[in-house]
């Protein structure tokens, strides 16, 4: 029922319509009802999904992946490498996103000034790690990539492990990894303006938000049971709201605002130019992104 009457069928005027298509929720009627998996499609929906299904393209335009858990299990390796390689070198303090720069005391690695500058670290007796205002702007990639803890890596790998799979099916391989790289940006982006300029932030918490984030919309877009999805996510938001503090909610919080833009545009780009679409609309959000990164860079530096 609309404001102005009945609802009726968009390929026969004057024909009521009892439902609406399932992908492009214009209403038909029971001669138009072509029953799909999950409810009804009208006849143009239906031939364009059988010409999808003919190109071997999964429903939002991607390929679908040999082995949906591949890219997963080398994003894991990675992590795990650039980890093993931290707690042999140290490097975690120039892998690890800092804002403007820390000022480490030269009898204790472990210990920093804090608020000091570049210019008078050495005065300080301290030795300068530069952060992404100063010259170290790779930080804003890796610290996605970087762990300290064991503890840290196992719980984001294995979460990793248990999302990435169920999402690459869906979107396929580039689109998958789109969505990592952005909500990972994201959640860099969020720390820059939202943490203490000598602060350090590591971990790949911030992607994997972005992806839960994804996968709600996937699962609500699809029909899907989203409310099991959402009460896993609330349960994330709760359990970092609780360990705030020594848990970088600012990451969170980025990436998870990152992954549901990222997974509208591409869940929700029309049929018609939707490649094109979805292609244009996350490198305008990427853009965005990274010019957010800038400008705090600029203010700090």
């Amino acid at each position: 029922m609309t404001e102005n009457g009945p609802m009726t069928c968009y390929r026969h005027p004057g024909v009521p319509a009892g439902v609406v298509c399932t992908r492009c929720h214009r209403p038909i009627c029971p001669n138009c009802m072509v029953d799909a998996a999950v409810g009804f499609q009208c006849p143009e929906c239906t031939r364009q999904g059988a010409r999808e299904t003919r190109q071997g393209l999964l429903p939002y335009g991607g390929v679908p992946s040999r082995d949906p858990r591949l890219t997963s299990i080398v994003l894991i390796v990675i992590n795990t490498a650039v980890w093993l390689l931290c707690s042999r070198t140290g490097l975690g303090d120039r892998l690890g996103l800092v804002p403007r720069g820390i000022c480490l005391a030269v009898n204790d690695p472990n210990s920093y000034f804090p608020g000091v500058l570049q210019a008078t670290c050495a005065g300080e007796g301290g030795t300068w790690v530069p952060g992404v205002s100063s010259g170290a702007w790779w930080q804003i990639v890796t610290s996605v990539f970087t762990h300290l803890q064991l503890t840290h890596l196992l719980l984001n790998m294995v979460s990793l492990f248990i999302i990435g799979p169920i999402i690459e099916r869906v979107l396929g391989r580039t689109r998958f990894l789109a969505l990592y790289g952005v909500a990972g940006l994201a959640g860099s982006a969020s720390v820059m303006w939202l943490t203490g300029p000598d602060s350090s932030t590591v971990g790949a918490s911030g992607a994997l938000f972005g992806l839960m984030g994804a996968l709600l919309l996937l699962a609500y877009k699809a029909k899907g049971n989203y409310k099991q999805v959402l009460f896993v996510l609330g349960a994330n938001i709760a359990f970092t709201l609780f360990y705030i503090g020594t848990i970088s909610w600012q990451g969170h919080l980025g990436g998870l605002v990152g992954g549901l833009i990222a997974g509208w545009i591409i869940a929700w780009a029309p049929r018609e130019n939707r490649q094109r679409i979805q292609l244009y609309g996350l490198t305008a959000l990427t853009v965005v992104i990274l010019a957010a990164i800038v400008a705090r860079a600029l203010m700090l530096g």
